[in-house]
């Protein structure tokens, strides 16, 4: 499981012209399930992402994490992150679960984030989405877990 990670000031989603998703300070997170993850790797995810220390101490070190400064999480699915762009210019996205179990995923996880931290915002899987953001520093870090069994493409 992947995603990528963006320390805010502010971030929100729209569908459809209404809003699904806002935060103030904390982390954009835009997360991939790929063929082959389970509970197991997105479970690992969430934990690496509310532990990451990239929010600023006292001294202006990056020291703290989400949890820490009492920020928000805004989870938004992006299917794209498993593109594989090595066969020319047109991506392809074999490597992304199938949206059944992409699906699955993202709301397995959404509901473990809600679970573990007390500001969790949303996206739609599979919507066409506008991400409005204001990235603080800028802050933008990949995480991927890989699957404990390495699916045949």
């Amino acid at each position: 499981m992947m995603s990528v990670i963006q320390r805010v000031k502010q971030a929100r989603v729209e569908v459809d012209g209404r809003m699904t998703g806002q935060i103030e300070q904390g982390l954009l997170a835009l997360v991939c399930a790929e063929r082959g993850d389970t509970e197991a790797e997105a479970d690992k995810l969430l934990a690496k992402m509310l532990k990451l220390r990239i929010f600023s101490d006292e001294a202006g070190k990056m020291n703290k994490s989400v949890q820490d400064v009492g920020g928000g999480l805004l989870i938004v699915s992006q299917f794209t992150l498993a593109a594989d762009t090595k066969g020319g210019n047109r991506p392809s996205f074999t490597a992304a679960a199938a949206p059944d179990e992409g699906r699955r995923l993202y709301n397995y996880f959404v509901d473990k984030a809600h679970a573990a931290h007390p500001v969790v915002q949303t996206g739609e899987f599979a919507a066409d989405m506008q991400v409005h953001l204001v990235n603080d520093g800028p802050v933008t870090i990949p995480l991927r877990i890989e699957p404990a069994v390495q699916p045949q493409l």
